[in-house]
């Protein structure tokens, strides 16, 4: 965005020890070296915690902890309340918690254990007073000295399975240890079977050395390593900015077009009357109808009169004398238009002058806003359908994005010309009256209605319940059966537990028990 950036110090000089990757052959060797120094880490009282990229990762990771007897946690992002409470106690001693990258993000891990979640944990049940104010006093004892031991184990061990697309990600992942001058370690474990090594493909330098000089099991390190990972992930980065501009450039294009209709709507709506919009769509449509089949500088043998009939008819709803003008000397493209456009405006000026001025106004502006919207949503619809397949100009020595702006261009075209001729076609060939309201004495009687709302999970009538039932979800209205039920007969069924609310009525009025008996 072009803005000045400042970066702002650590608040405490950091004192994690951020070690370089290592790098096995598989995924096998990998995890099972994994599982092996977090079991490690675990017996020196050292907290660990791991980061994955995806739940199946921490599931398998999980199997191979298990075989080696770690006691861990897994999160994923799944339960996010209970995490945030596992995750605030990855820093107590011993303590192994495998998270994915966004699991648990948020939360603070202090060494020793988070006070405010062990008092939330554990003295949830006691009321304040002398007794919770001891107990919270020895939580806090409890957690200066294991924090001490935990300083003394080294501090959190952040260790990472895989290196993320982003390094951004991969900061964040290490910069949840080593807090406010705490200690701390880093280490992420690689493969070539990892997602962002693929890149290099199986048949790279890169791949065949690391192939031909790792036996199974055995794991190198070293700068130059991380500095090939660096490399890919920038590689990675790259791609997914141009990936990022191309879209902003693609919905640019989308955005200038959306401004152009959104405004014309704007003005349609605001105006009182969009009379004259219509008057310069009328005679748009008749330029169009009469180039499509009278070419401009043509003789009238090389006309499509058939054609040209066949369009007054369906666009315009006139059968001009078209027979007739051909039998004059000076016909030409000019005079059919000029002709058929004063046609036009007469059986228009006649069709407003049909209604009330001002209804009319309405109509025309309805019509107006209906056509507009309907061939806007078709227009999105195609460009996202020609989004889909224009990178196949590419295969052409063409540049996508260029041929996309030419060929969304013609289709806006041709839109604004659908939308005129449709809004044409509808005023010409419809024929509009006002219907007379009845007078309020004339109104027929309706019967009393009772209006159902049905749970959409359970099928279940709740028009009665006591919440209110599904409100909104009304999917049926039926007349009221009549039945006179007498209050002071009480209700029989009362006691009866097989009768539920939604049964019909055991009377027999054919109503439902609820809102009969079981009304009283």
């Amino acid at each position: 965005y072009k803005l000045n950036v400042v970066e702002i110090p650590t608040n405490v000089d950091v004192k994690r020890i951020d070690e370089n990757d290592e790098f096995y052959k598989n995924t096998t060797d990998k995890f099972a070296a994994i599982a092996k120094t977090v079991k490690e880490a675990q017996q020196r009282g050292q907290p660990v915690l791991v980061g994955t990229v995806s739940i199946e990762k921490s599931e398998l990771l999980s199997e191979f902890l298990n075989k080696e007897g770690v006691e861990h946690a897994v999160l994923n992002a799944r339960f996010h309340e209970r995490e945030a409470h596992i995750v605030a106690q990855a820093g107590r001693l011993g303590t192994v918690t495998i998270a994915t990258n966004m699991a648990g993000r948020g939360t603070d891990i202090q060494l020793g254990g988070n006070l405010e979640f062990r008092i939330e944990d554990e003295l949830s049940e006691l009321e304040d007073g002398p007794e919770k104010d001891a107990a919270i006093e020895a939580i806090k004892a409890e957690i200066a000295a294991e924090k001490e031991k935990v300083r003394e184990a080294g501090g959190l061990f952040v260790l990472a399975t895989e290196r993320h697309e982003s390094r951004r990600i991969d900061n964040q992942l290490r910069g949840r240890s080593g807090r406010q001058g705490d200690p701390g370690l880093s280490r992420f474990y690689l493969c070539l079977e990892d997602d962002l090594l693929r890149i290099f493909g199986s048949e790279t330098l890169f791949s065949r050395m690391m192939n031909n000089s790792l036996e199974d099991g055995e794991a190198i390190g070293g700068k130059w390593l991380s500095k090939a990972i660096e490399t890919a992930q920038k590689k990675v980065e790259a791609r997914n900015y141009d990936i990022r501009k191309q879209l902003v450039e693609y919905d640019n294009v989308m955005n200038d077009q959306r401004k152009v209709i959104y405004e014309q709507r704007s003005d349609i709506m605001d105006a009182d009357a969009v009379d004259d919009v219509m008057d310069d769509m009328l005679q748009e449509t008749v330029n169009s109808v009469v180039a499509d089949h009278c070419p401009p500088e043509t003789y009238p043998e090389q006309w499509d009169i058939e054609g040209l009939k066949k369009s007054c008819a369906e666009t315009l709803g006139i059968q001009p004398d078209i027979d007739v003008w051909l039998q004059e000397e000076a016909i030409d493209p000019e005079t059919v238009e000029t002709r058929i456009s004063e046609l036009m405006t007469a059986k228009f000026a006649e069709k407003r002058a049909s209604l009330d001025p001002e209804i009319f106004k309405q109509i025309e502006k309805q019509i107006l806003l209906q056509t507009l919207d309907h061939h806007w949503k078709e227009h999105l619809s195609t460009l996202d359908a020609l989004r889909q397949v224009i990178y196949l100009r590419a295969y052409a020595q063409k540049n996508p994005i260029n041929e996309y702006k030419q060929e969304s261009f013609g289709l806006f075209e041709r839109m604004l010309a659908a939308i005129r001729e449709g809004v044409t076609k509808t005023i010409a060939t419809n024929e509009f009256r006002v219907e007379q309201q009845m007078p309020d004495g004339d109104l027929p009687e309706l019967p009393d209605f009772l209006t159902q709302h049905f749970d959409p999970f359970t099928g279940e009538d709740d028009s009665d319940d006591e919440d209110g039932g599904t409100a909104g979800l009304v999917t049926t209205t039926i007349p009221a059966r009549q039945v006179a039920v007498d209050p002071s007969e009480g209700n029989p069924w009362a006691d009866n537990p097989d009768i539920r609310r939604n049964d019909p009525c055991p009377c027999g009025s054919g109503q439902k028990y609820k809102h009969c008996h079981g009304a009283l």
